[in-house]
């Protein structure tokens, strides 16, 4: 069972989310919040495992929320969900950790198939936001988007090491792992993890 907190400032598309949502056999929502405080309070009480999250709330918004969330130590994947078709105003919360992105007007099936991927360590991204990532800071610019730990999990990936071996080396699960992998690759603008290890290599002093 996917365990789903709603974020949104709109108590209309909270209660839609729900209605829908509920309605799939491998989702349950197990709370909900109207801004970016109350879901990280939420966030700690009930430990989503995805949250789908608005990036503008009042008083402190998504962004804001999920710098919260990572400092704070949640696991949870965030899927923003925005009605923001504009790329440049997606790709910081990214950077900041989200685990991808769908509009408002998004197919009801899709959305849950989104959810299921973000919680399966796979990132969800619609291709406008893929390519500005991809095109965004060049050469070691894009390392420095990069947390602690996915730094560590690189420097892995340039050893050749496995997922295994490197969940192994820095004491993670395997599936932990392999989330850092995906984000590494979707913040870095490659397509595998020898291309990754290729990047760390001339990038990284």
């Amino acid at each position: 069972m996917i365990r789903v907190l709603l974020a949104d400032d709109h108590a209309v598309v909270r209660r839609g989310l729900r209605v829908f949502l509920e309605l799939h056999d491998d989702i349950t929502v197990v709370g909900e919040a109207a801004d970016g405080d109350s879901c990280v309070a939420e966030a700690l009480v009930s430990s989503p495992d995805v949250i789908l999250m608005d990036l503008r709330m009042p008083g402190s918004d998504g962004l804001t929320a999920l710098r919260r969330l990572k400092a704070a130590g949640s696991a949870a994947r965030v899927l923003i969900v925005t009605s923001f078709t504009d790329a440049t105003q997606i790709v910081p919360a990214i950077q900041a950790g989200a685990a991808g992105c769908v509009y408002k007007d998004v197919d009801p099936a899709a959305l849950a198939n989104a959810i299921r991927t973000v919680h399966a360590g796979h990132i969800v991204l619609p291709p406008a936001v893929a390519t500005a990532l991809a095109a965004g800071p060049s050469g070691g610019d894009r390392i420095d988007h990069l947390t602690a730990r996915e730094r560590e999990v690189l420097a892995e990936i340039a050893l050749g090491r496995s997922n295994r071996e490197i969940a192994r080396a820095l004491h993670l699960a395997e599936k932990t792992v392999k989330t850092h992998v995906s984000s590494i690759l979707m913040k870095l603008g490659v397509d595998d993890r020898t291309q990754a290890a290729l990047y760390a290599v001339r990038h990284t002093p």
